[in-house]
């Protein structure tokens, strides 16, 4: 078995805005070390300057994604061992956000889309009434349910090449979120819903090049969700037609 080396070399991106530059560090290599770890551990011994963030440490939240040797990534749940390049790791902020600094970006963008793309639930009933059923075995709500594990670690966004050809594309996580609200029996805007995933940026804008499920970390399929909504559409425009 050939020995592990005591020390990798780390790629890390420093800057904000449009400027910036990799600088390298030389960091102890640990068993069962992950791509976090390696962050964590230059910002407490080598440079507390370094500007990243993370939360829960066990994929539950999604805030430390970073491009990890040009791969979209929770740095969390990502080992070492298993992305290296040799011995070196490349660690940059997620693509198709504004760079705060360094590994931070701004997420205000992702957010403002998900509204965009009008992603909250609209009740038809009040607190008074009783629990509606739902049963799970509808073909609408396993649609639903394939999709609501969505944590909004905009790492589907940052592999989606259609954002990165256009801005104004509101982007997997946002349309995918709509797809789980038009399925949904409960929720009395699925009309409103429909308008705004197909007017400017929506889901026509899609290239169904699948970049957003290839990469998901909790292995939903956005890609699905934007091609049941594209159906949706067209239906919705013949029965307006007709």
């Amino acid at each position: 078995m050939q020995a592990r080396p005591s020390h990798l070399l780390a790629r890390i991106w420093r800057g904000s805005g449009d400027g910036g530059r990799f600088v390298e560090y030389r960091v102890p290599a640990r068993e069962s070390q992950t791509v976090l770890d390696v962050v964590t551990w230059i910002q407490r011994h080598a440079d507390p300057s370094l500007s990243y963030r993370f939360a829960c440490r066990v994929g539950m939240c999604g805030t430390c994604a970073m491009t990890v040797n040009g791969r979209p990534r929770w740095t969390c749940r990502t080992h070492v061992d298993k992305v290296t390049d040799g011995d070196t790791l490349t660690i940059e902020p997620l693509r198709n956000l504004p760079v705060i600094k360094d590994l931070a970006c701004d997420l205000s963008e992702f957010f403002d889309k998900w509204t965009r793309a009008r992603g909250h639930f609209v009740p038809t009933s009040s607190r008074e009434q009783p629990v509606e059923a739902i049963s799970p075995a509808t073909p609408e709500r396993q649609a639903a349910d394939a999709g609501i594990e969505c944590i909004n670690c905009a790492i589907c966004y940052a592999a989606c090449d259609a954002v990165a050809g256009d801005p104004d594309y509101l982007g997997p996580a946002a349309l995918n979120r709509a797809w789980t609200l038009l399925n949904d029996a409960r929720d009395g805007g699925r009309d409103d819903l429909l308008r705004a995933v197909t007017g400017p940026g929506g889901c026509q804008g899609c290239h169904s090049q699948q970049g957003c499920t290839a990469h998901c970390p909790n292995e939903l399929n956005p890609a699905a969700a934007i091609a049941g909504l594209k159906r949706a559409a067209t239906r919705s425009f013949f029965k307006r037609s007709a």
